[in-house]
């Protein structure tokens, strides 16, 4: 299955989707994978709301003096910030009587912000072209939302006891 069609078919059936990859053999590098595209994929979300803070500053802070900080922290900073919370989603797991492993936490999480990449991506354009208001805190409250949604149910399926598992 091709990812598009996986992160498609994550707004239908979360846990169904994770299962799959798991059981298909995602490892660490299919994680690290999923995570850092989804983290380039931010940065290129923020590139329209930086050109558009440019532009509206009469070019007085070149776009490329905005872009390299939030380069540096969505794909280079950002990713160990994921690990982390991904770390701390296993623990709380754990505590809830989840039986998964570390692995499965990361997989969870990496793959909910792959998912919702189009979402971001949307996101960053209405920054870009319409700027502050209504329709992007909207924008922000569904994606969200949807990440939320996601996460957790990857969560759940991954990290839910052996037995549990349909």
């Amino acid at each position: 299955m091709s990812t598009v069609s996986a992160i498609l078919r994550t707004y239908r059936a979360p846990r169904e989707v994770i299962r799959t990859h798991r059981a298909s053999g995602a490892d660490e590098a299919t994680g690290l994978t999923w995570l850092f595209v989804a983290c380039l994929l931010f940065f290129v979300a923020e590139l329209p709301e930086l050109s558009r803070q440019s532009h509206l500053d009469g070019g007085e802070v070149p776009l490329s003096s905005l872009a390299l900080p939030t380069f540096y922290g969505t794909v280079l900073l950002a990713p160990l910030m994921f690990l982390f919370i991904a770390a701390g989603s296993h623990l709380i797991a754990k505590a809830l009587g989840g039986q998964g492993v570390w692995l499965d936490a990361r997989l969870a999480l990496f793959w909910s912000l792959l998912a919702v990449t189009p979402f971001v991506l949307f996101q960053g354009l209405i920054a870009g072209f319409v700027g502050e208001g209504r329709g992007l805190s909207a924008a922000t409250v569904i994606t969200g939302v949807v990440f939320v949604v996601i996460w957790v149910n990857c969560l759940i399926a991954l990290e839910r006891p052996k037995e549990e598992v349909a």
